[in-house]
């Protein structure tokens, strides 16, 4: 996806940062990542009070393998329905945000 098409879908928050990473993006609001891209799709932070909104929705979660076993990461897809209705999305982009406010450094 396109940086272009990246930031109009956080239009919503206003500027982002994107910054290349792992082979895809991370997708940065005042400092603090929020979401990434990999391999052309948005996964959104999440974090254990805003992941069940998600798995609710049907959104998956990040899980990769690593040595030997699955990890699952504090990244979800972004529900079907949001990707047609901006003002969905702008809901999921905002628990996003709250998701990375709330994180450890």
């Amino acid at each position: 996806m396109d940086n272009d098409a990246i930031r109009d879908m956080f239009a919503s928050l206003g500027e982002v940062t994107i910054k290349r990473m792992f082979g895809g993006k991370g997708i940065y609001h005042q400092g603090k990542i929020l979401a990434l891209e990999v391999s052309g799709d948005i996964l959104l932070k999440a974090d254990a009070q805003s992941a069940p909104a998600f798995a609710d929705a049907g959104a998956s979660q990040w899980i990769y393998t690593g040595k030997n076993k699955p990890v699952a990461m504090p990244y979800w897809s972004i529900p079907d329905a949001a990707l047609d209705d901006p003002d969905d999305l702008a809901k999921w982009v905002a628990l996003a945000w709250a998701a990375a406010l709330r994180a450890k450094k």
